[in-house]
């Protein structure tokens, strides 16, 4: 089974005949990484590679994904795909040309967030109540809109009033005021933004491992230096996987405030926060449910690519997409 290596050691990755390992710069010691089975490389530590490296990622379908200094995400190497289809991309480049196409798949995003949002916030009734009325209140003007700016108008109302409820049910050392992104200003934003990337990364990979472009997108706009539809996919998953993990974190006191420091203007997990929330993650997205469907059990990390196949069949006109909404 492919897994996912973290490293957060300074050191160097070297390629020995047709395997990888790590050499720590610290304490000089290698650390083995078997090739067939690794799917991913999160690099948190200063780290040198050179290109035989690269090399045997490309020969195995390996993805590595940078994070600075401060664990904010950078980019990711991402090897020649060798799932191909030019009559898959071209469909899909047509739905986001069409305006109507595009917005209703945009909407179709939103749609599943909002109702994996208020699925949470259902947990912590009856404090949660008003919130989840504004929530259902919004979601009603979704398929108002018949463009892109209107639309991510709303949905930035909605996650207003969804990061306004966290204060309503978790730990007290751990309220915020808002949203604040770069730099976060405080342990719950850190935690939001750290979860948000590796959400992102893992939309990434899946995504990788089928026909999609991921730099055609529908509900946030292309950019030339960005995989936007990792963003657009993310939308699903964020409060289904992420926002649900980190109340269970800070509710059960699996993360703490010393778990936290504060670097220059901003409050950041350390590495053994970074650590525990990793862990957490990994259990989450290797959770299984019984598909109804496929009749048979589908982990997290599944479901995301499921989520591209889905996007494959409306594109081609198979079948018409439907945004996953957790039933169980």
């Amino acid at each position: 089974m492919e897994k996912n290596y973290y490293i957060f050691s300074k050191g160097r990755l070297k390629r020995e005949d047709n395997t990888l390992y790590f050499i720590n710069q610290d304490t000089g010691k290698k650390k083995y990484l078997p090739i067939e089975q690794v799917d991913n490389i999160y690099l948190f530590g200063e780290t040198d590679l050179n290109t035989t490296f690269l090399q045997l990622l490309q020969e195995y379908d390996v993805r590595v994904h940078f994070f600075n200094y401060y664990g904010f995400y950078m980019g990711t190497f991402y090897p020649r795909s060798k799932k191909v289809s030019g009559f898959t991309v071209v469909n899909q480049c047509a739905h986001y040309l069409d305006k109507e196409k595009r917005q209703f798949i945009a909407q179709s995003f939103i749609h599943s967030a909002v109702f994996h949002m208020v699925r949470n916030l259902r947990h912590y009734k009856p404090n949660t109540a008003s919130y989840i009325d504004g929530l259902v209140k919004l979601a009603k003007e979704i398929d108002q809109t018949h463009s892109i700016h209107p639309l991510m108008g709303i949905e930035g109302n909605i996650h207003q009033i969804y990061y306004q409820s966290f204060n309503k049910f978790l730990p007290d050392e751990f309220a915020f005021d808002t949203r604040t992104k770069r730099p976060p200003q405080d342990p719950l934003n850190a935690l939001i933004s750290f979860g948000n990337s590796l959400c992102y990364t893992t939309v990434l990979s899946e995504i990788y491992k089928t026909h999609l472009d991921p730099t055609v997108s529908f509900l946030h706009e292309p950019s030339t230096k960005r995989f936007s539809l990792s963003l657009d996919i993310a939308e699903i998953f964020k409060p289904l996987l992420v926002d649900s993990l980190i109340f269970k974190l800070l509710n059960k006191k699996m993360l703490k405030q010393s778990d936290f420091r504060k670097i220059d203007n901003m409050i950041l997990l350390d590495d053994s926060g970074r650590k525990k929330f990793i862990q957490a993650w990994e259990d989450r997205l290797s959770t299984t449910v019984k598909h109804r469907k496929l009749n048979r059990q589908v982990s997290y990390r599944y479901f995301m690519r499921l989520e591209c196949y889905k996007l494959i069949k409306h594109f081609l006109g198979d079948e018409v997409y439907r945004p996953l909404k957790a039933w169980w």
